[in-house]
């Protein structure tokens, strides 16, 4: 029985446009850390903020920041071979950290030590003790810290969290997600990706990080347990089946990974992502609710949004029910500039951060988790200190 309610419909239309109050002044001078292909996304989004200027970049790699600007046509900006340079020679308001997985923290760091506001490129870091260090050179700094999840910007995304937020499902208990490629292992953009000493992280930080923060996220980011995780490598180890067979051999993170993860509420997460693997998609995200369930359809290549209208699944007068939610588009500014712009706002005002660390270090500890379990082949306890 199709469920045609205008009311419950009307409930979830509504998405507060994005708004910014863009203050006379001073345009902020920002630096950039890292200049390979995400670093240029950032570019873009500042380039159409009018109260931000581009005034400094840093790259270990001898020759890139200068090719980094000069194809995109900034000019007059002081370059660096490293992060502590810049860092060390600079009067800036703020930083985006475009390194390697591995380098996230150091960068991030120095720069709140050094009073620097900085916007921190997805995933947060590599371990749960970089990003405890993190959390507190942040809360020692007074400065602001957000971390560069986008895809929360996306109306469809917003629409998840509030029809969770607003009771419609229920007291959830259940979890289901993840998302993948049937083969997607990045290694077009070459090899800081795969590598250990750069990635430290594979699938799990590239794309695991946003599935978990679609879910997280819309029930409130509650604490992690225990994690009992799985991780494998087979396909970015194998010249058969590798884009790039060359690369097999130097492959050394995961390219699929899997978890059961208790919640803190008594919420049980079943988490799968995949580079690649014998199959379209590992599943529709889910999530149960005592009074109804709410299905978010997969993506094919996990673009920060939804694959398709979501369904609740409910009960109406006795009958079960099925409410489709739209697909709502994403009118005015694009994913990256809406990151961009919350975060300039947040340091022109002094907060709150928009992807806030006090969240995303849970995002991180699940990620963690797995990665120990997997290693040791067996449940693991989540333990994140007081900082």
């Amino acid at each position: 029985m199709a469920n045609n309610s205008d009311a419950i419909l009307d409930k979830f239309k509504e998405i507060q446009e994005e708004k910014s109050d863009i203050k006379a002044g001073r345009k902020l001078k920002v630096g950039i850390i890292g200049t390979g292909w995400i670093a240029d996304a950032h570019m873009r989004s500042y380039k159409n903020m009018p109260d931000a200027e581009i005034v400094a970049g840093a790259d270990l790699i001898d020759g890139k920041a200068a090719a980094f600007f000069k194809k995109h046509e900034v000019e007059n900006v002081r370059l660096y071979p490293s992060h502590k340079e810049l860092l060390d020679n600079e009067e800036l308001d703020a930083v985006s950290v475009c390194t390697y997985n591995a380098t996230h923290a150091e960068c991030t760091i120095y720069a709140l030590q050094k009073g620097v506001n900085v916007l921190l490129e997805k995933p947060m870091c590599v371990t749960l003790d970089e990003a405890v260090e993190i959390v507190k050179a942040e809360k020692k700094s007074g400065k602001i810290l957000s971390i560069g999840f986008q895809p929360r910007f996306d109306p469809n995304m917003q629409m998840i969290k509030k029809i969770v937020q607003n009771g419609e499902l229920g007291e959830v208990y259940y979890i289901q997600t993840g998302g993948g490629r049937r083969r997607g292992i990045p290694t077009p953009f070459g090899t800081s990706f795969i590598e250990k000493k750069t990635a430290g992280i594979g699938a799990l930080g590239d794309i695991g990080c946003y599935s978990l923060d679609m879910v997280l996220n819309a029930v409130g980011y509650p604490k992690p347990l225990t994690v009992t995780g799985f991780k494998s490598d087979f396909f970015g180890k194998s010249k058969k089946y590798s884009n790039k067979p060359e690369y097999a051999d130097i492959f050394g993170v995961d390219d699929f990974a899997a978890a059961f993860v208790r919640l803190e509420g008594g919420i049980i997460l079943d988490f799968r992502i995949a580079w690649a693997m014998h199959m379209d998609t590992p599943g529709d995200t889910l999530i149960f609710g005592k009074h109804a369930g709410l299905r978010i359809p997969s993506t094919d290549c996990w673009n920060g949004s939804v694959g398709g209208p979501m369904k609740i699944y409910h009960d109406v007068a006795g009958s079960q029910v099925e409410t489709v939610i739209p697909i709502i588009p994403n009118k005015g500014p694009g994913l990256f500039d809406r990151k961009i712009r919350s975060f300039l706002d947040a340091v022109r005002t002094g907060g709150p951060s928009p992807v806030p660390s006090s969240q995303i270090i849970y995002n991180q500890a699940i990620i963690d988790g797995i990665s120990r379990s997997a290693e040791l082949g067996r449940e693991v306890e989540i333990v994140i200190p007081a900082i």
